[in-house]
């Protein structure tokens, strides 16, 4: 019971953490210092996706998993096991890919344009 807990912990953990990666930008529009966390985690996720860097939530989900005696999550990993397929169909990986890359891109483009008006509008008159 308490491996299956930890395994159904850590793949609500790595939804919630894929959905900061794609959405966490946006929250820097209103609390600009979260938008070094996110970069953070954004570059983490992109190697995970280019590099072929090994997740440790997915480590702990399979881990968790077969100490529960079910299995794991295959070594094609999280995305491919719970979201291409399901959510998506497999042909469209890329276009998914993209549209995540473009959905970042353009919540750190808005923190930069907000940013720079707050702080345009917050500089004291220099007149």
């Amino acid at each position: 019971m308490v491996y299956r807990l930890i395994g159904d912990t850590a793949m609500v953990a790595h939804l919630l953490f894929l959905a900061y990666i794609t959405l966490g930008g946006f929250l820097a529009w209103r609390w600009p210092h979260t938008i070094w966390p996110h970069i953070a985690c954004a570059l983490y996720g992109l190697g995970v996706t280019l590099v072929g860097w090994r997740c440790p939530l997915t480590t702990l989900e399979t881990w968790g998993r077969q100490q529960a005696g079910q299995a794991g999550i295959p070594p094609t990993g999280f995305i491919d096991h719970y979201l291409t397929g399901v959510i998506y169909p497999p042909q469209h990986l890329l276009t998914i890919q993209l549209a995540v890359a473009a959905t970042i891109a353009a919540s750190w483009a808005g923190h930069l344009i907000h940013h720079r008006k707050r702080k345009h509008h917050t500089a004291p008159n220099r007149a």
